[in-house]
């Protein structure tokens, strides 16, 4: 089939390489002109295990080209898909402006082109119920010819986005006519081999299970983030507690791991968007206005932490040391991460920061520029800090050399929001040790 994708981010990008992966040829356009540059000389604007390696396999068989002619992208495409961004607000509320300009652009490409093939336009960003319509009755405002449209929400997870698309959970698709339906069948069946279900619904109900599915998420993350802080001053281990709570089948044990709370591109402003659907349809989200204020404290909580550890201390004569700046490991995406957010309160209160990120050096100098300082490694993060904090659980700070972790300290300090060590292993290398949902560790503590 003859792809266009609208929009080089992460979604677009990953789903133009993998449909181009499958045969298919696939345009990928972008108004960023530096970007489609890159994407020409192989360099990816994203961070994704194993996608440059595949943009360079398709491109070099002809499979995959990138572009910011809006005309050649449009001309030849059956099958047009919107993957621009679509940003919070101010309001929370996300903004359609972006797919909304794409929409006009593709209604003036189908009513200038001389080819009779009707196409299907699939909204494949993360939109609030009702935006297909409007993209639809936009592109109606430029042309009278006949188009078909289509919702394709991503379930996509950063860091293991290919396996994802190629291997996914299932598909949705919401359409109008089974024409359509059909058409999107085809264009996945290869991805959906082992049996793994497409489902083909209407357009609201499509638009609505993305963030259905993303607020559920979130609110497992904000619950046992809840249930940590309470194990904390009732002197339970919250790593116990969920040992024996997960072993019930009915909950399971995927995203129910305690920590400094959600970040990245998808949960917060999904559920922000959630809330505002709320707020609109005047039935207000209150379960996810709540799920959305705890993991907003449970960064404040977290601080409190190093707040009293530190009570008393000049602060601006402390050094302190990260570990981790994306939101997670298998990304170089700071959106939201927990770490910015820490490393902001430190830095406000005068406090030295150096830090250590496999991926993310790059991107988080676009938000704290010369205002902390990179090492190159791990360890070297750590010379004459008084502390360090783990703000993501990067495979390899699991298991480091905590003999030469605590000669670099100057004070045997860590902050650890993901929970990667045990407290007795702390205990027996001489650290002070603060975790999550457990209780702090000090040299002199007997209990494990």
């Amino acid at each position: 089939m003859q792809i266009t994708m609208v929009g080089t981010g992460y979604v677009g990008l990953v789903t133009g390489t993998c449909f181009a992966n499958t045969g298919n040829h696939v345009i990928c356009l972008d108004v960023d002109q530096k970007k489609i540059e890159k994407l020409h000389q192989g360099i990816s604007p994203i961070y994704e295990p194993g996608l440059d390696e595949l943009i360079a396999r398709n491109a070099k068989a002809g499979r995959l080209d990138f572009t910011t002619d809006k005309t050649a992208a449009y001309v030849d495409a059956e099958i047009i898909f919107i993957a621009v961004g679509t940003p919070s607000g101010d309001d929370g509320r996300a903004d359609l402006k972006y797919v909304l300009a794409a929409a006009k652009d593709i209604g003036n490409a189908i009513e200038s082109s001389s080819s009779t093939k009707e196409k299907i336009v699939v909204v494949k960003s993360t939109v609030p119920v009702g935006t297909n319509k409007k993209v639809e009755d936009a592109i109606k405002s430029c042309t009278s010819k006949t188009f078909h449209m289509a919702s394709n929400p991503e379930f996509l997870k950063e860091g293991a986005a290919i396996n994802d698309f190629n291997k996914p959970d299932r598909v949705v698709v919401g359409c109008h006519d089974k024409s359509t339906g059909d058409r999107m069948r085809d264009l996945y069946d290869p991805f959906v081999r082992q049996g793994n279900p497409i489902f083909i619904m209407d357009i609201p109900s499509a638009e609505m299970v993305k963030y259905a599915a993303n607020c559920m998420l979130a609110t497992k993350i904000s619950f046992i983030n809840e249930v940590a802080n309470l194990c904390e001053r009732y002197g339970a281990d919250i790593n116990e507690v969920r040992r024996g709570m997960c072993s019930d089948k009915r909950i399971g044990n995927q995203f129910l791991y305690p920590g400094l709370g959600y970040g990245g591109s998808c949960f917060p402003k999904d559920v922000l968007a959630m809330i505002s659907m709320g707020q609109d349809s005047g039935h207000p989200a209150q379960l996810l206005e709540s799920v959305h204020k705890v993991n907003q404290d449970q960064r404040d909580a977290f601080m409190t932490k190093i707040n009293s550890h530190f009570d008393g201390a000049d602060w601006s004569s402390l050094k302190v040391a990260v570990w981790g700046i994306a939101f997670k490991p298998g990304t170089d995406d700071i959106r939201e991460a927990p770490s910015i957010t820490l490393m902001q309160k430190l830095l406000d209160k005068g406090v030295t920061v150096t830090a250590f990120d496999p991926v993310a050096h790059e991107t988080s100098q676009e938000i704290l520029s010369d205002k902390i300082t990179y090492a190159d490694d791990a360890i070297s993060a750590l010379e004459d800090a008084d502390a360090l904090i783990v703000c993501t659980d990067w495979d390899e700070f699991k298991h480091p050399d905590f003999d030469t972790m605590r000669h670099k300290l100057k004070t045997p300090v860590i902050f650890d929001g993901r929970n990667i060590y045990r407290r007795s292993l702390m205990r027996e290398h001489g650290f002070v040790y603060h975790s999550v949902g457990r209780a702090s560790v000090s040299p002199e503590t007997t209990n494990a």
